[in-house]
């Protein structure tokens, strides 16, 4: 650390302390100034709109009871204003009350009945439905044990570009586990899979070239850049 000697030294350094502390006090008050406390939820009308039947707002206010924002947390409330808009046919609100059976949240834990809503969400193209049915297929919990439809599921969300959807179909074809063994489109969807961020696809794929040969990885990469650009250009076809 240098030394300061003498009265010099010191006035420079208080003058310079002075500057940093009026410095970092106006950005202080500037940052305040860009950078206002959030502004309350005004529910009212929402629960209004809610209250007229309107699905969307069912959904939302299920949401704000779910979270707790501008109302009392309520699992049992967003429940209930969930299946209104579930009985309407809104995939996000199905699927957020297949949640709350799956995990026995403001209703009673009903694998079998969250499975039913999964697959009413799922069937408008829900990807959160779809992979959540992969999954139930996939452990056999909920609904009967089913590698083959465990990899339909997990392909639809896989084809909307769900990373983890993206991972295990990638892994399946690696294996054979309700598809035939494919290497080549096993590091296409794992590779699709890594380019999300997914590590564990990342790190399997690693496994899964040292199986292939370069035509088979360069067959592998050119699905995965054509998947991208599809996806690109619009959702897929059901």
């Amino acid at each position: 650390m240098k030394k300061w000697i003498g009265g010099v030294g010191v006035a420079v350094l208080c003058l310079g302390a002075l500057f940093l502390a009026v410095t970092f006090s106006g950005m202080h008050r500037t940052l305040g100034r860009t950078a206002p406390a959030p502004q309350p939820i005004d529910v009212a009308p929402v629960r209004a709109r809610a209250d007229l039947g309107e699905a969307r707002a069912q959904l939302e206010l299920g949401n704000l009871h779910a979270r707790g924002e501008g109302v009392i947390r309520s699992y049992a409330e967003a429940a209930k204003w969930y299946r209104r808009g579930a009985e309407q046919g809104n995939a996000e609100a199905q699927v957020a009350l297949g949640e709350l059976y799956q995990a026995g949240q403001g209703v009673p834990k009903d694998l079998a009945e969250a499975g039913k809503w999964f697959h009413l969400a799922a069937s408008q193209g829900n990807v959160r439905a779809e992979y959540s049915l992969g999954f139930m297929y996939e452990t056999g919990r909920g609904l009967p044990q089913d590698q083959v439809q465990a990899a339909k599921w997990y392909r639809l969300a896989a084809e909307q570009g769900e990373p983890l959807s993206q991972f295990d179909l990638g892994q399946r074809y690696d294996l054979g586990a309700g598809v035939p063994v494919d290497l080549v489109e096993a590091l296409k969807w794992l590779d699709l899979a890594a380019a999300q961020g997914q590590t564990d696809a990342a790190e399997r794929r690693k496994t899964v070239k040292r199986k292939m040969t370069r035509k088979e990885i360069a067959e592998a990469q050119r699905r995965a850049a054509s998947f991208s650009t599809n996806q690109a250009s619009g959702p897929p076809t059901r």
